[in-house]
């Protein structure tokens, strides 16, 4: 049954894109003004935390989200970190996150001494169920001296932490609502949903604070390296004064008031992404165009579905996904797959069954996301793979 659906894919990749050879899972792609902005940085000597390319690559950060203020990082995890700590999250306290998301969601709270609180999955969105979410808030979590207080554990509940998990939008009105309800902060994880949309709105800046991520495998990169959005002003200078070591230059010597953090983006890396932003519009419409082509390739299968947008969002289709009828047909899919030198992979494990995060408190037995974690598979998903084929670039052109 399941070579059906390799064969589809093959066909797809190879006969009507035209593909050869090994085909990854999702590749960088410089075509623009990569190398002319990275050597102006070797030719000048600026390739460090300084330079002009640095400030340049927050402004165009800034515009591509709609967020008033973006700090450039060295990787999504410092970025995770940073946002999480410049909230006074610390010891004692919990942050309430999805158990299907990448491990540095998890890794970013532990690096506060937090630990992570997980919760069921939304199978239309891949992220965390808003109806979940409020009943175990409702349920295992009670107010107690100005706090909301995790009742298995005694933590306090920081925060809330919602991930776009390959992109697409998760549901922020009802998990705002519930936020709001219970008086947590929202970290928005937006580290793979660069140019992703919910209700019309850029991902990243649709909570308290939100964070990117612009590592190699990333819709654009900067070689390593992420960001943090913010929509106050106060709290954008703290997580600025904390990712250059809480630096305060007090006329010829640097003062640093508190632990702060080396967290700043090389110039060098913030050149490589000026030139990727450059064409983030054009990695966009490629990677929906190449979803809308899997969507079409994958109809005739009964038994295999192409995980697609909600109405209200419009996705950047990071990486695609397919869902296949169980764990056995999940496995020799990617068996077969990878056989073919198509890179297909699995889903991550849930961050419960690792063993750093095994005694970590959940919200129940986590079904929605367990389902999803034994049937979805991710496609290639490069830009690139559609290079040959015209596109639409007008402004306000929607792929």
């Amino acid at each position: 049954m399941m070579r059906h659906a390799v064969d589809v894919l093959d066909a797809y990749l190879r006969d009507g894109l035209g593909v050869r050879g090994s085909v990854a899972l999702h590749e960088p792609w410089f075509r623009g003004n990569e190398w002319r902005y990275v050597r102006e940085c070797i030719d000048t000597g600026w390739v460090s935390s300084a330079g002009a390319f640095v400030d340049r690559f927050e402004k165009a950060v800034a515009a591509a989200t709609g967020a008033p203020h973006a700090i450039a990082t060295v990787n999504g995890t410092a970025a995770l970190h940073l946002a999480l700590h410049a909230l006074d999250v610390g010891r004692g306290d919990a942050v309430i996150c999805p158990a299907l998301t990448f491990v540095a969601t998890a890794n970013a709270i532990a690096h506060c001494g937090a630990s992570p609180v997980f919760v069921d999955s939304d199978p239309a969105t891949l992220g965390i169920d808003p109806e979940k979410l409020e009943a175990f808030l409702a349920r295992d979590c009670a107010r107690a001296g100005g706090k909301l207080i995790h009742r298995g554990s005694g933590l306090r509940v920081a925060a809330l932490l919602p991930v776009h998990i390959f992109g697409h939008p998760v549901d922020m009105d009802g998990i705002g609502d519930i936020a709001h309800a219970f008086g947590l902060p929202i970290v928005e994880d937006a580290t793979e949903a660069l140019g992703s949309r919910y209700r019309e709105k850029p991902c990243g800046a649709l909570g308290t604070i939100g964070v990117l991520s612009f590592n190699g495998n990333k819709i654009a990169t900067t070689g390593g390296g992420g960001a943090v959005l913010c929509t106050e002003s106060a709290l954008a200078a703290r997580v600025r004064h904390l990712a250059t070591t809480a630096r305060r230059d007090d006329g010829f010597q640097h003062v640093h008031d508190e632990v702060g953090f080396n967290y700043r983006m090389p110039n060098i890396n913030a050149a490589l992404g000026c030139a990727q932003l450059e064409l983030l519009d054009e990695f966009v419409t490629l990677k929906r165009r190449l979803a809308r082509g899997y969507i079409e390739a994958f109809a005739k299968l009964s038994d295999v579905s192409v995980f697609a947008e909600q109405p209200w969002a419009r996705s950047n289709y990071w990486l695609s996904a397919i869902a296949l009828p169980d764990r056995a047909a999940r496995d020799a899919f990617l068996a077969e797959t990878n056989a073919r030198g198509i890179a297909t992979r699995p889903c991550w494990r849930l961050l419960c069954d690792l063993p750093m995060y095994r005694d970590a408190p959940r919200a129940d037995a986590l079904a929605g996301a367990r389902d999803i974690e034994a049937r979805l598979v991710n496609l290639p998903s490069s830009p690139q793979l559609l290079a040959q084929q015209p596109i639409a670039t007008a402004a306000g052109a929607r792929a």
